[in-house]
């Protein structure tokens, strides 16, 4: 399981920062906790989300990214692979 922790949601950041995305904390009026900006690499997660929904929402969309292995290292290649094996329980 995933602990939900403010280190994991930075663990999470970096990853996506290092396969390409970039992660920006913004208000919106979307009802889940992040969105990928479409035809861009950009992820708008929703300010106002308490840390363990701004996780449930990196994880979501981490796990439907298509993200390069090339630029990851080896730990992040296997936090990524946790991510897509792993179900979040709140």
């Amino acid at each position: 399981m995933l602990p939900l922790t403010t280190h994991t949601l930075e663990k999470l950041e970096l990853l996506l920062k290092t396969g390409g995305y970039k992660v920006r904390y913004e208000k919106g009026n979307f009802k889940t906790g992040a969105c990928l900006l479409q035809n861009s690499k950009v992820i708008v997660v929703n300010r106002f989300s308490n840390t363990e929904s701004r996780i449930q929402a990196l994880v979501e969309l981490s796990r439907e990214l298509e993200i390069d292995h090339g630029q990851l290292d080896e730990k992040q290649i296997a936090f990524l692979h946790q991510l897509k094996q792993t179900n979040l329980q709140l």
